[in-house]
C-alpha cells in the first residue's frame, strides 16, 4: 500500500464521505437517513476507514460487527473505483481481522457477493459448506 493512503479504526468520520463509500457499494438507497452515520460507526465493533493522506477524504471502509466477546461478522468493504486495485479492501479487512484477534475473537464471518470470493480466500476465508445465508423479509 501507498504511503499516501492511511487505514485507521475510528469513532467517528464526515457523514457525507461515508455516503459517499455507501454509494460507491451500491447499497445507499434514498430512503436512508446520513444524519444516522454516526450511530452506525459507533454501533460497530470495528470500523475502519482508508483515507487519503493529502486530502483527508475517505476512500474506503469497511467495519466488523460484533459483541466483542464470540463471533464477529465483517460487512460494507468497499473502496471507492479510483483507488481500486492497491490493496487497500485487503488492508482494511486486515485491520478489521486483527482488531478482532485482537479481543480474542477466532469466529469472524461475512457474506460475500457473487464472484468476490477470490477476494476473500487470501485473507483466510473459505465457504461455509452446508449453510445458507438468509435475510429477514418480514412474515409471511
Amino acid at each position: 500500500m501507498k504511503d499516501d493512503i492511511h487505514i485507521e479504526i475510528v469513532r467517528s468520520w464526515d457523514a457525507e464521505e461515508i455516503v459517499a463509500l455507501y454509494r460507491a457499494g451500491g447499497w445507499w438507497q434514498d430512503s436512508f437517513d446520513p444524519a444516522e452515520i454516526p450511530a452506525l460507526i459507533m454501533g460497530s465493533f470495528a470500523f475502519a476507514v482508508a483515507a487519503d493522506s493529502k486530502s483527508g477524504r475517505a476512500v474506503g471502509m469497511g467495519r466488523a460487527l460484533s459483541d466483542g466477546v464470540s463471533d464477529a461478522y465483517i460487512q460494507d468493504l468497499v473502496v471507492l473505483p479510483g483507488y481500486r486495485g492497491k490493496h487497500l479492501g485487503k488492508a482494511i479487512a486486515t485491520q478489521l481481522i486483527a482488531r478482532c484477534r485482537d479481543a480474542g475473537i477466532t469466529w469472524i464471518a461475512l457474506i460475500a457477493e457473487p464472484g468476490t470470493e477470490k477476494f476473500y480466500r487470501p485473507l483466510g476465508f473459505t465457504p461455509m459448506e452446508g449453510y445458507v445465508p438468509l435475510i429477514y423479509h418480514g412474515e409471511s
